[in-house]
């Protein structure tokens, strides 16, 4: 069959595989090559992880009921319908107030860039005001970035980093009624990560933490909790691995078991970025269970994308306070959606940052479009069982 010229689709699983595979297949491989798969009613993990077909994995319904759909691994593949209600249209008496208020702290002497995109994403995403509290030496640049942007300067260290002399009455006020994104661009300054250890510490209700505000609670871990209050974290696996003690290898081998210990043990949500990002709940939360995000390309493994989700993660949440999980692998979906679609247009060698916020409409216009296919095929299901009874 492999050395056949002629396309071969693969039923369930490509012959050889290993349904239960959480690697992709690697060395010398016994499997049948696979241009395409059509399995039935939900994925097996290999369909997700494994790598098994370069070409599309297509679920077949066949009247399996939903409750004999029970993942042993705790397991929830997202798909457009997860989102639907987060999707509604807006109310026509909306004003900007009705949807949130996103602070991003972040920036430094060299990396205003990653604050503003963050700060944008936040209104790309929906959010209806969006603010960048950054050094004053980077303030200007910031500024000119976006001018949608609201911008707050920030006492600074020697090094053009955020200064622990920002703490105080003026940086409260800002924070009141406002969700959190800290870390984009933030630096790893000695001073700079006490400051964020000060903030991330002190219980604001809606906080998503990054990039080196993750770094600045390596080797004290233990502080980093989100109990009580809503905490999003977005490791990428080289912050997983100084916020867990362990070795990016041993991180990338046990990516579902990392996630979903840290969610647990620290009462917050951890997006565990990757090839498959992992979104992972406290387990009051969700009992356990890890959304996979089954969108994204290598294209995407390129300076500022995780910035721009940060930004996306809390101009979600800053919406939707009341479901969290939900916003997290909402933003996560568009996220990978964006890069998709912009690798289809430019190419993974070519793509950048900010081709994720060009795409990033068309992304939430084919999300809404999918939802209204999938809510016609039930309709339309629906009515056949009625008339068969």
């Amino acid at each position: 069959m492999n050395a056949a010229s002629a396309a071969i689709v693969a039923v369930d699983i490509p012959s050889g595989a290993d349904a239960d595979a959480m690697q992709p297949h690697s060395g010398v491989t016994v499997q049948a090559r696979a241009d395409a798969i059509v399995t039935f009613t939900a994925p097996r993990p290999a369909h997700i992880f494994a790598g098994l077909t370069s070409g599309p994995t297509v679920i077949a319904p066949i009247g399996s009921p939903p409750e004999a759909i029970v993942s042993q691994l705790g397991l929830h593949l997202s798909t457009p319908p997860d989102f639907a209600p987060l999707l509604a249209p807006r109310a026509r008496d909306a004003n900007k107030g009705s949807y949130g208020h996103v602070l991003v702290i972040g920036g430094s002497l060299g990396k205003a860039g990653a604050a503003a995109m963050a700060g944008f994403s936040a209104l790309r995403a929906g959010a209806g005001l969006s603010t960048v509290a950054t050094p004053k030496c980077v303030l200007p640049t910031v500024a000119v970035f976006h001018p949608e942007l609201m911008t707050e300067p920030l006492a600074e260290t020697e090094h053009g980093t955020i200064s622990l002399r920002a703490v105080g009455h003026d940086l409260d006020t800002l924070l009141d009624r406002t969700t959190l994104a800290i870390g984009p661009g933030i630096s790893r300054n000695s001073e700079t990560a006490a400051f964020v250890r000060t903030i991330v510490t002190r219980g604001d209700k809606l906080l998503v933490v990054d990039a080196d505000a993750l770094n600045a609670f390596e080797g004290s871990a233990d502080q980093l909790n989100g109990r009580g209050r809503t905490v999003v974290i977005t490791p990428h696996p080289g912050e997983m691995a100084r916020l867990t003690a362990m070795s990016i290898p041993e991180i990338q081998a046990n990516r579902l078991e990392v996630a979903r210990n840290f969610a647990r043990d620290h009462e917050l949500i951890v997006v565990l970025k990757g090839h498959r990002t992992l979104i992972a709940a406290p387990t009051a939360a969700s009992d356990g269970e890890i959304w996979v995000n089954p969108t994204g390309n290598p294209g995407m493994a390129t300076g500022g994308t995780g910035d721009i989700l940060t930004g996306m993660v809390a101009g979600l949440i800053a919406q939707h306070p009341q479901h969290a999980l939900e916003a997290t692998a909402l933003a996560v979906y568009l996220h990978g959606l964006a890069g998709d679609l912009a690798s289809a247009s430019v190419g993974e060698n070519c793509l950048v940052a900010t081709d994720l916020l060009r795409f990033l409409p068309q992304a939430f216009a084919e999300i809404k479009i999918k939802i209204e296919i999938e809510i016609k095929m039930r309709n339309q299901k629906s009515g056949e069982i009625r008339l068969r009874a």
